[in-house]
């Protein structure tokens, strides 16, 4: 599977991408808004549940490796989990690629090429409180605030709202 843009391509995740999750799932800007400081023995758990291949009835991350087409650089990470009933859309970029367009320019390729493969026709997006990019992004989407979930979240011993945007093709 391959999706491209413009600027990106994006594929499935391989064993390869394990120096790019890792950064990805312990840099503190990159996760500060997202989830507390995870062991490598977890990070190495979610990625390994993101190799197999993935299919709509697989129950798994679809994980997709962002790279762009220009330089051929890895820039972070984008996908969804499907429950069958709706997508739960999730990314993260390394931070030096943040502020370009790249999160918003992928999740609307990866919407829109779940929407006419797989016909999925509701997506969700879970943003901590205070994450304003995250929900930037969203907003770009075409995603509406659905719902505020006050001190649903912990990270970093303080509890923050879940924000739960929705949208739906």
């Amino acid at each position: 599977m391959l999706i491209t843009t413009e600027r990106l391509t994006m594929r499935q995740i391989t064993e390869s991408d394990w120096p790019l999750f890792l950064r990805l799932n312990t840099e503190p800007c990159v996760i500060e808004k997202c989830f507390d400081q995870p062991c490598v023995e977890d990070v190495r758990a979610r990625f390994a549940s993101r190799l197999p291949r993935w299919s709509v009835t697989s129950g798994a991350w679809l994980c997709l490796v962002i790279t762009d087409r220009e330089t051929n650089q890895a820039v972070g990470i984008t996908g969804f989990d499907y429950d069958g009933r709706s997508a739960e859309v999730g990314y993260l970029l390394l931070p030096e690629y943040f502020g370009l367009g790249y999160a918003t320019e992928s999740l609307q390729s990866v919407i829109a090429w779940a929407t006419r493969v797989h016909l999925i026709s509701a997506f969700q997006g879970i943003v901590t409180e205070g994450n304003s990019a995250s929900e930037t992004v969203l907003a770009k989407c075409g995603f509406k605030l659905h719902e505020v979930i006050a001190d649903a979240y912990c990270i970093g011993g303080v509890l923050y709202a879940d924000r739960i945007y929705k949208l739906n093709t």
